[in-house]
């Protein structure tokens, strides 16, 4: 026999690639917290992504490929009159989910937005409503929502725990096109095989590189990226559920598979097994529109906001205490070109707060900047240091911190305390504190879109478990239609 030949022997599926289809075909969610937060999860999300129409830079992109395409029993756009295919729709959804920085977080060896994974899930799931609907066969119910909302959460949290993707230059939108992918196709009917073989083409699909969430290429890519990734799981998992065949060794396959050409040759590692620990400790942005490594800092800052508001002028050093992840992420200097660069620069968004006491979207914009000097001024007063213990702290599954500390220094000597922050308000040891303050987050974002009357009643569902889990997916849709 000749040797230039290979053994062509089809491979079993990874293994990877089946525990992920056997999680979302087989395992059932008992647990009464994971079910709350994903309902938390949920009008956050959605309230983030109605936040974001008062964009003109995201409402561009709004709307089918071709103006005028009408699709019968399409899916709703929350916030506009939109009806559109599931692709499509998953697409607009996850970009003005995202566009603010504001939804969901997930911090570990890989950082991540779980709730992305909402447009892909939300649009699938009320067009698959609309047309059973439509042929007199029952609705998918917000029940099936939030649990592959649980579903998508763990997927992508516990590929996270352990494995970097930003240090080979990936960025972790990969882990949404994966995690939507498999519930998608759970969504539409697919069995375990058919879960193995959609999500398997999400890793062999071209990945986003993470250059656009730096510096010095920072840019709008980043506030659409994921919901891009959600509308290719949702196109990958429709053509798996007509036929399409699966690529068994799409990680594993020397030389060619996902491992060998992306991830330098390494395999996942797997702290946990999937069940609901990610979305039961989930983070929410509730207090600032900003990276999240930066939350505890902007908190900081807004403390310290009365102390320093005087004397602005007379600042000779600003000290930030940080943590590994935030310096490698947003820690930069030099001029920033836009609002993406400006909401991912630790430095500002720290400035902002300690100059007005607080921080809103609006703060990035380029009128707002450009009408503000004293905030590039502060930057260049700013020395950003490393903590240890924080960088340690940050990775401890006991404690998942997100730690930040500022300290001000004056020209005459004299210093405020250093203002130590270590739990944002969104962690889960301040669930307490927290939630009262999301719910008005939520209701102050239907109220940019929505009359009063209309506001009370999605609130009144969205705030009762058992009422929102029986309502009837394109029911709750049409509550957030505008025509």
């Amino acid at each position: 026999m000749s040797t230039n030949v290979e053994m062509n022997i089809r491979p079993a599926p990874d293994q990877v690639l089946v525990d992920i289809a056997e999680y979302v075909a087989n395992m059932d969610i008992s647990s009464d917290e994971a079910y709350d937060t994903a309902r938390n999860c949920l009008i956050d999300t959605l309230g983030c992504g109605l936040l974001a129409l008062r964009f003109p830079e995201a409402t561009k992109h709004l709307g089918p490929l071709v103006p005028g395409t009408y699709v019968r029993h399409g899916a709703r756009v929350p916030g506009t009159s939109h009806e559109m295919d599931p692709v499509k729709a998953a697409w607009d959804i996850g970009a003005l989910i995202r566009w603010l920085d504001f939804n969901d977080t997930w911090l570990a060896a890989e950082w991540g937005h779980p709730s992305d994974n909402l447009g892909g899930i939300l649009a699938v799931a009320d067009y698959l409503s609309r047309v059973n609907a439509g042929n007199g066969k029952a609705p998918l119910t917000m029940r099936d929502v939030l649990t592959a909302m649980i579903k998508a959460h763990e997927i992508q949290g516990v590929l996270a725990l352990e494995n970097s993707y930003n240090r080979v230059g990936l960025d972790h939108v990969v882990l949404v096109k994966v995690a939507s992918t498999a519930v998608v196709t759970r969504l539409l009917g697919g069995s375990k095989d058919q879960i193995t073989d959609a999500v398997s083409q999400a890793w062999v699909d071209g990945q986003s590189l993470r250059t656009y969430r730096h510096a010095p290429n920072a840019g709008s890519r980043k506030s659409w990226a994921a919901g891009d990734a959600t509308s290719r799981a949702v196109r990958l998992a429709m053509m798996t559920m007509k036929g399409e065949m699966g690529i068994p060794g799409a990680l594993t396959a020397p030389t060619w598979g996902f491992y060998d050409v992306l991830f330098k040759g390494n395999e996942f590692i797997f702290q946990r097994e999937y069940g609901s620990y990610v979305m039961e400790q989930v983070l929410f942005k509730i207090s600032y529109p900003a990276e999240f490594h930066s939350q505890t800092a902007c908190e900081a800052a807004a403390i310290l906001h009365p102390e320093v508001k005087d004397r602005l002028q007379d600042i000779e050093k600003i000290v930030l205490t940080t943590h590994e992840s935030a310096i490698r992420i947003i820690s930069k200097v030099g001029p920033l070109s836009n609002p993406a660069d400006r909401d991912h620069c630790l430095q500002y968004m720290t400035a902002v707060p300690l100059i007005f006491g607080d921080l809103v979207a609006e703060n990035y914009e380029d009128d707002f900047h450009n009408a503000n000097p004293l905030i590039d001024e502060l930057r260049e007063k700013m020395e950003v240091v490393e903590d240890a213990r924080y960088s340690s702290e940050y990775h401890d599954p006991d404690k998942r911190s997100i730690a930040n500390a500022i300290q001000v220094f004056f020209k005459d000597g004299s210093s405020t305390e250093k203002v130590e922050v270590e739990y944002p308000i969104g962690h889960r040891r301040r669930r307490e504190e927290g939630i009262p303050v999301l719910e008005r987050k939520f209701y102050s974002n239907l109220q940019t879109r929505f009359p009063e009357w209309r506001c009370k009643q999605i609130m009144d569902l969205c705030l009762d478990q058992q009422r929102l889990e029986a309502t009837p997916v394109n029911e709750f849709m049409d509550m957030l239609v505008i025509n």
